[in-house]
């Protein structure tokens, strides 16, 4: 039978089945009037769109109905309020734990009847320096401060205060920082081997530059016509991507990690590529286990898939760009890589500039334009802004370009060469110390310990007690120390290890021990299945952020 002579049969046998159909519904039909036709066809129809509605949201069915049987549990009477006895408790604790002022001290709650002298504001604000518990310029503190040199901070401090009142929303009147903005973008474009299109702007801090980038491919998106689109994207992936999902109105997917190597599975990624997708993530180095994700993989599925590719350097950027030169090479994590569309980096962190900048770069500057708002019918004239916020502190960005012009590459090269040395000394002891487990293999600058015999925060306690401030991280439970130049400073990185070994040694004399003190609070939020209650805790502690209620210490 010839490919014709199959078609034709096959069109008959369609007709045949169309027509049996035709004859059911007709036989269902027979005896009702045509309203209580129309009526049942319109009923049917909105029912159909109703359960569309419902099984396909942004939020997927099975984490809708556990939040909805965790809310009618919590409406048990005295389910409720036990649960409500102990929320208060945790939220009283966080209360005495971050307000409590020293004796003597109270908040200012009104302005000053008469304004008070310059002398009398640095008296105040004195006072308020001593309120500090963590002497971070020891170097007992992860991350945080990345330089604190003291002669870089009197040259911020005066370049500062030579550009307080500037702002870039006011190229005409402020030239020269317009003109450091565009340099500062250059450099680093530079840096990132972007090409003659590369572009990008300044942003006051990693998670606006992650959130500009996502907002420039959902409009892509929308663009082609993706009504609901998602960011692909690793677990470990900095929770800026999971903000911008909710800001704008998108979807994140997020890619479980190889268990071994703690880099995304790529093949997962794969398999969570939709027609709704939106953007691709990687990061180089990911914030909780330091370990850069597979660019050069994720850049080839990017390419298939016609996505653009988010490279998070925002943690590590200004150190990964220089450590070719600093003999720590890497493979290609940049605009070098095929499918790479935009990176952020954090000048405030490795670039050594005082909080508050960050850049975000496109390969090319089509992507650039989606970033941008315009809004051209207002009546106080056309308003048009690259980022988030309108205005912007000029003074910010002054000291992020005098830092660059100021470190040039070889003091560039020095840090990062001492900065990774550090770490990989660090590295390569704790994996000595029996009882602990290294994450992954970390090549730049964040080690993450775990352990199978004893809930690691209690070891986080331990070094608390020492003076030592680490991250806690979860899921799973781990700590991790994100080495800085204060580290590499002599003796800090062997006193850290020393530390570490005799914390362990006495935790391992009963490892089996319950965790006490905040690190029984984060090892028991990992437990909770309902996660609006870590939600709630998590609200009133930002809540407590703003309290000026308060009692002093004296009053405790």
């Amino acid at each position: 039978m010839d490919y014709r002579a199959a078609l034709e049969v096959y069109k008959e046998l369609l007709l045949v089945y169309l027509m049996q159909g035709r004859r059911l519904v007709n036989a269902q039909c027979e005896g009702l009037e045509p309203w209580q036709i129309i009526t049942g066809a319109v009923a049917a129809t909105l029912l159909a769109l109703w359960l569309r509605g419902f099984l396909f949201q942004q939020e997927n069915l099975i984490s809708r109905i556990k939040k909805m049987m965790f809310k009618l549990i919590r409406r048990i009477p005295f389910v409720g309020a036990s649960i409500q006895v102990q929320l208060n408790k945790a939220l009283g604790d966080m209360a005495s734990s971050l307000c409590t002022l020293k004796d003597g001290m109270r908040y200012v709650k009104m302005l000053p009847a008469q304004g008070l002298s310059q002398t009398e504001v640095l008296d105040k604000l004195h006072e308020y320096r001593s309120l500090a518990e963590v002497q971070w310029e020891h170097g007992k503190v992860s991350g945080t401060v990345y330089s604190g040199d003291e002669k870089l901070t009197n040259l911020l401090v005066k370049v500062y205060g030579d550009f307080a009142w500037s702002n870039p929303l006011h190229p005409d009147i402020f030239p020269g920082v317009r003109k450091m903005e565009a340099e500062v973008v250059r450099m680093a474009c530079t840096l990132f081997h972007g090409g003659p299109s590369s572009c990008g702007t300044v942003t006051s801090g990693g998670t606006e530059s992650i959130l500009m980038a996502c907002k420039a491919y959902r409009d892509m998106a929308l663009e082609r016509g993706v009504k609901h689109p998602e960011i692909v994207a690793p677990v470990s992936a900095h929770a800026a991507f999971d903000k911008a999902a909710h800001y704008f109105g998108m979807k994140i997917v997020h890619v479980p990690l190889d268990p071994h190597t703690m880099q995304v599975d790529v093949k997962a990624m794969r398999r969570a590529i939709s027609k709704n997708t939106a953007m691709l993530v990687c990061s180089t180095p990911q914030f909780p286990h330091g370990i850069i994700d597979p660019v050069q993989e994720i850049g080839k599925l990017a390419v298939s898939s016609s996505l653009p590719l988010h490279v998070d350097a925002c943690l590590g950027g200004f150190l990964i760009v220089f450590m070719d030169k600093a003999n720590f090479p890497l493979a290609p994590f940049d605009f070098r890589v095929k499918g790479v569309t935009s990176i952020s980096a954090d000048t405030h962190k490795y670039g050594y500039a005082p909080k508050g900048s960050s850049v975000v770069l496109y390969s090319d500057s089509r992507y650039r334009q989606y970033q941008y708002f315009v809004a051209p019918d207002w009546q106080g004239g056309i308003y048009a802004s690259p980022s988030i916020a309108g205005s912007r502190p000029g003074g910010i960005i002054a000291a992020c370009w005098a830092t660059m012009m100021h470190f040039g590459e070889n003091g560039y090269i020095e840090a990062t060469r001492k900065i990774v040395k550090t770490t990989r000394f660090i590295d390569s002891e704790l994996r000595n110390i029996g009882g602990l487990f290294v994450f992954g293999r970390p090549e730049v600058s964040v080690v993450a310990v775990g352990s199978r015999d004893f809930d690691i925060f209690r070891l986080s306690n331990s070094m608390t007690a020492k003076g030592w401030n680490l991250n806690t991280l979860q899921f799973p439970s781990s700590i991790h120390i994100c080495v800085t130049l204060l580290h590499t400073k002599p003796g800090v990185a062997e006193q850290f290890i020393r530390d570490m070994k005799d914390s362990v040694a006495v935790l391992m004399k009963s490892p089996k021990d319950k965790t006490t003190g905040m690190g029984a609070i984060y090892g028991m939020a990992q437990s909770i299945p309902d996660r609006s209650m870590v939600t709630e805790i998590s609200r009133g502690f930002l809540d407590c952020l703003y309290s000026t209620d308060a009692p002093s210490s004296d009053k405790l």
